[in-house]
């Protein structure tokens, strides 16, 4: 199947007597990106990205509400493209990150809220802070990977983060508190 099944035609199959469980996925790291923006004292939006990460997904394509997701990436592993602002933001001014601190997300819950959407709860823990965030996710596609022939999804998904919620507030409100969050992902299936 090239196209995936829609959220609603899944979830009104899970309440037929079937036997599936949710399967290991996981993260494409070539194929995974994490796009962030914030308004820098409302001349210009400035850009930053993380890519090549590592996580899973627990995918029930019976029952996508009984998918969960987990990422984890190293704060240093941050994209800026400009080496003086990544090193402003590794200060105490912003993160003062160590070199194996980590930002981690963990679903808590997944709300299905159309034939290919859903609303993904969960844990942010970054910079010593952990809080609930809601990920507005879109199902991309799930099928047969064209070169691989193994089984293969895609998601995406955004959410907006406020800085100073994880004590990142330096310059706001002259810099958006405000960081708009953009994900793209691509997940294997694990081999059994």
């Amino acid at each position: 199947m090239t196209r995936f099944a829609p959220f609603a035609l899944v979830a009104a199959l899970a309440a037929t007597p079937v036997f599936a469980e949710a399967e290991k996925y996981t993260l494409d790291a070539s194929h995974s990106q994490i796009v962030f923006s914030y308004n820098h004292l409302g001349f210009s939006t400035t850009y930053g990205m993380f890519s090549g990460f590592d996580g899973e997904i627990m995918f029930d394509q019976a029952n996508p509400a009984a998918s969960s997701v987990s990422v984890s990436f190293p704060v240093k592993s941050m994209l800026t493209g400009w080496q003086e602002r990544f090193d402003h933001f590794m200060t105490a001014d912003f993160f003062d990150a160590a070199d194996d601190e980590m930002v981690t997300f963990t679903s808590t819950a997944i709300e299905v809220t159309g034939d290919n959407t859903a609303k993904i709860t969960g844990d942010l823990s970054l910079n010593g802070v952990t809080k609930s965030v809601v990920l507005d996710a879109v199902m991309n596609q799930v099928g047969e990977h064209p070169m691989a022939k193994t089984p293969w999804a895609g998601f995406s998904a955004t959410t907006t983060l406020i800085r100073s919620d994880y004590n990142l507030g330096q310059f706001a409100p002259y810099v958006s508190d405000e960081v708009a969050v953009q994900i793209s992902i691509e997940a294997q299936k694990a081999a059994e």
